[in-house]
């Protein structure tokens, strides 16, 4: 009995996770894991800012390299920095008590967090850490309050702050404009990322598209084998349609006599 409560309790935490942030405002992302490129892109974010506290232990560098069209001795040049061999997984040399002293607790490894998550939540929440000097990174993130890890990509970023500022007021999705002068109706909002200018290496604009390729990059390691599924579906759904067609007829044939 137990362990049966103990098997229910892990199967629901996920969804009271889930239900405790349905108030988070989620930035839409559209993600295609058949891009390639946007996979490169994020294959090396993700090797040059996240693997030093984060794996992907259940993927392997080879499998990555051949999906991702990345010649093998380019992957171990540029994205493998722990001396592991090309079909070695994806894991990191931290030690999990080191990580716990250090962070408070053993960083999660990230190979299925698009699955958990969703790409949706990890686009927004990578994109609104933001300076906190009360949390003991120095900054905290308003997706995730209370973020136990610093802002790695705040070099590619910029300083980011949380204030107040006038925003254009919107309802049932529509901008608000004055009926007689046409300017923007707006209101003073005191929950705003802003960007400090000319801190980080790349606009707000490049910023994006880089977070979005790393989110990709995420969304193929939680499901390598979708677009094999997607190809192989395809061609089933083809024959159950080719089928049906033969099957009807030899059902009409078969039937003809009875009435």
């Amino acid at each position: 009995m137990k362990k049966l409560f103990a098997v229910l309790m892990f199967a629901v935490m996920p969804v009271l996770s889930f239900a405790s942030e349905q108030g988070v405002h989620l930035d839409k992302v559209d993600i295609d894991v058949s891009d390639k490129a946007a996979m490169q892109d994020g294959a090396r974010t993700f090797a040059n800012y996240c693997m030093g506290c984060h794996s992907a232990k259940f993927q392997r560098y080879e499998r990555v390299a051949d999906d991702l069209g990345i010649p093998h001795d380019v992957m171990l040049n540029n994205l493998v920095f722990t001396g592991a061999k090309i079909g070695d997984h994806m894991s990191i040399g931290m030690q999990p008590e080191d990580a716990k002293a250090w962070f408070g607790a053993a960083p999660p490894d990230l190979t299925l967090v698009a699955r958990v998550r969703g790409t949706d939540w990890l686009y927004s929440y990578l994109r609104s850490f933001y300076e906190d000097p009360s949390r003991p990174w120095g900054v905290n993130n308003t997706v995730f309050p209370n973020v136990g890890m610093p802002n790695v990509l705040a070099p590619l970023q910029g300083r980011q702050v949380i204030g107040c500022k006038q925003v254009q007021i919107v309802e049932d999705g529509k901008k608000q404009y004055d009926p007689l002068t046409g300017t923007p109706l707006t209101h003073e909002a005191c929950d705003q990322l802003t960007v400090v200018p000319k801190t980080g290496t790349l606009t707000e604009e490049q910023f994006d598209e880089k977070i979005k390729n790393l989110v990709t990059f995420l969304a193929y390691s939680a499901n390598p084998v979708k677009l094999e599924h997607q190809r192989i579906g395809t061609y089933v759904l083809l024959y159950l349609a080719f089928f049906f067609v033969f099957a009807y007829l030899l059902k009409r044939e078969y039937w003809k006599d009875v009435h």
